[in-house]
């Protein structure tokens, strides 16, 4: 995939008009031995359209006149085989396809409604004494430390489902295949640059090669605002999660902040730390109760994810 074919195609994307002026160079250049001089086309393309092709290196100069830079890729692109499109472009996403529907907005705003719990001590008691109606009964059977690894293990189920039913893990593997063959293709300009400059190459061919590489950049920097989708595709089932996650976990929090639990469920006994109290803390300001209850959702998730056959990593096969 030449550059050369790429920019013809966005040449004649511009200016449908471009396509006849290329296919009188192209025969001008085929009766002069490869070489073109402006008088010679001047009745078939005007001034700009032939300014545009030097400017953009389709043209470049030769000994006499111009000559064209990648004949090959120059028929290619002419005779319309879909060989002048480079990597990147070649790969397909539909963007619309990542947008999030009403529902998952009202999710993500449902969410951050629920956040100031974590601060405000009037949401956290609303938020609590609400689901502790459903999960009282699961307290009231349970010792605190097996209520949350109850949670943990419901939150990893649900967790897992979320992820595998709303992130297209095809469609991720995608943005990441077209960002890395942008950076393929840099890094083969870069080495044609190197060996251009090693042999001693004309500076028009030198200054032919450094557009092209300003024209990956750019590639790039569009590739990269494009990567946009990739995140609203990753955090599509985190709204859902966290909807569904943030009351539970007010409520644990409300349970023990109110002495919701007995007095000898207050300490509890943990791998690696021995006996603690729920709101002592552990890692730095995380409390013990943060600390197990991440440990069960974790190590849950993964089995969840094993047994469940549930892959999120992006698959380029």
């Amino acid at each position: 995939m030449t550059r050369t074919a790429e920019k013809i195609d966005a040449l004649v994307r511009e200016d449908s008009s471009m396509a006849d002026a290329l296919e009188s160079i192209r025969e001008e250049a085929d009766r002069n031995g490869g070489e073109v001089q402006w008088a010679d086309v001047s009745d078939e393309l005007t001034s700009g359209q032939w300014g545009r092709l030097i400017e953009k290196g389709v043209l470049v100069d030769g000994d006499e006149g111009f000559e064209i830079a990648d004949r090959e890729a120059y028929d290619q692109a002419l005779d319309g085989d879909g060989s002048g499109t480079s990597a990147a472009t070649d790969i397909d996403i539909d963007e619309d396809e990542s947008s999030w529907s009403q529902w998952d907005k009202i999710a993500g705003v449902a969410a951050l409604l629920l956040m100031p719990g974590y601060w405000f001590d009037s949401v956290q008691n609303v938020v609590g004494s609400t689901v502790n109606t459903v999960l009282g009964p699961l307290d009231a059977a349970l010792p605190f430390y097996a209520v949350i690894l109850s949670v943990a293990l419901i939150t990893g189920l649900y967790s897992s489902l979320l992820q595998a039913n709303l992130m297209d893990a095809d469609r991720m593997a995608k943005y990441q295949e077209r960002m890395k063959a942008v950076q393929e293709e840099q890094q083969e300009i870069r080495e044609r640059k190197k060996e251009a400059e090693e042999r001693g190459a004309s500076d028009a061919e030198i200054e032919r090669i450094e557009n092209e590489l300003e024209r990956a950049r750019e590639e790039q920097m569009e590739a990269m605002a494009d990567n946009l989708g990739m995140f609203k595709e990753q955090f599509r089932p985190m709204v859902w999660i966290m909807l569904l996650t943030i009351p539970l976990f007010l409520w644990m929090y409300w349970k023990i902040r109110t002495g919701g639990i007995g007095g000898a469920e207050q300490i509890v006994v943990m791998p690696l730390v021995g006996e603690i109290q729920w709101q002592e803390g552990v890692l730095g300001p995380m409390q013990a109760w943060i600390v197990w209850y991440f440990l069960c959702s974790m190590g849950f998730s993964q089995l969840l994810r094993k047994s469940l056959n549930i892959d999120m990593s992006p698959s380029t096969a």
